[in-house]
Protein backbone atom coordinates (compact mmCIF):
# COMPACT_ATOMS: atom_id res chain seq x y z
CA UNK A 1 0.00 0.00 0.00
CA UNK A 2 1.22 3.47 -0.83
CA UNK A 3 -0.11 5.95 1.11
CA UNK A 4 -1.51 9.09 -0.12
CA UNK A 5 -3.44 11.96 1.00
CA UNK A 6 -6.11 13.30 -1.55
CA UNK A 7 -9.33 13.95 -0.55
CA UNK A 8 -10.58 11.20 1.60
CA UNK A 9 -7.97 8.82 0.47
CA UNK A 10 -4.91 7.51 2.56
CA UNK A 11 -3.50 4.78 0.97
CA UNK A 12 -3.93 2.45 -2.16
CA UNK A 13 -2.52 -1.07 -3.68
CA UNK A 14 -2.77 -2.89 -6.47
CA UNK A 15 -2.32 -6.28 -7.74
CA UNK A 16 -2.00 -6.16 -11.34
CA UNK A 17 -1.99 -9.95 -11.35
CA UNK A 18 -5.16 -10.27 -10.12
CA UNK A 19 -6.53 -6.82 -11.07
CA UNK A 20 -7.13 -6.42 -7.46
CA UNK A 21 -6.90 -2.32 -6.36
CA UNK A 22 -7.22 -1.80 -2.47
CA UNK A 23 -8.28 1.73 -1.38
CA UNK A 24 -8.30 2.69 2.22
CA UNK A 25 -9.93 5.91 3.00
CA UNK A 26 -11.36 7.58 5.90
CA UNK A 27 -14.54 5.29 6.41
CA UNK A 28 -12.55 2.28 5.59
CA UNK A 29 -10.79 0.24 3.72
CA UNK A 30 -12.55 -1.34 0.20
CA UNK A 31 -11.00 -4.08 -2.43
CA UNK A 32 -12.41 -3.61 -5.83
CA UNK A 33 -11.70 -6.66 -8.34
CA UNK A 34 -11.71 -6.49 -12.41
CA UNK A 35 -9.33 -3.33 -12.06
CA UNK A 36 -7.05 -2.86 -15.10
CA UNK A 37 -3.70 -1.98 -14.62
CA UNK A 38 -4.19 1.39 -17.39
CA UNK A 39 -7.34 2.24 -14.76
CA UNK A 40 -4.67 2.32 -11.89
CA UNK A 41 -2.06 4.13 -13.77
CA UNK A 42 -4.48 7.01 -14.93
CA UNK A 43 -5.87 6.78 -11.05
CA UNK A 44 -2.07 6.96 -9.27
CA UNK A 45 -0.82 9.22 -11.39
CA UNK A 46 -3.94 11.61 -11.73
CA UNK A 47 -4.00 15.39 -10.44
CA UNK A 48 -6.99 15.10 -8.10
CA UNK A 49 -7.37 11.45 -7.27
CA UNK A 50 -10.22 11.74 -4.92
CA UNK A 51 -12.03 12.84 -7.98
CA UNK A 52 -10.92 10.67 -9.88
CA UNK A 53 -11.75 7.47 -7.68
CA UNK A 54 -15.21 8.73 -7.50
CA UNK A 55 -15.79 8.99 -11.10
CA UNK A 56 -14.22 6.33 -12.19
CA UNK A 57 -13.60 3.44 -9.65
CA UNK A 58 -16.44 3.64 -6.50
CA UNK A 59 -19.13 2.66 -8.78
CA UNK A 60 -17.68 1.19 -11.39
CA UNK A 61 -16.35 -1.83 -9.89
CA UNK A 62 -17.32 -4.69 -7.41
CA UNK A 63 -16.38 -3.85 -4.14
CA UNK A 64 -15.97 -5.47 -0.52
CA UNK A 65 -15.31 -3.61 2.26
CA UNK A 66 -12.43 -4.87 4.13
CA UNK A 67 -11.95 -5.50 7.69
CA UNK A 68 -9.25 -3.13 9.87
Amino acid sequence: MKKVNAGNLRAIGYDEWTRVLQVETTVGKFQYTGVSADVYRRFAGSSSMWSYYRDNIEDEFAATRLRS
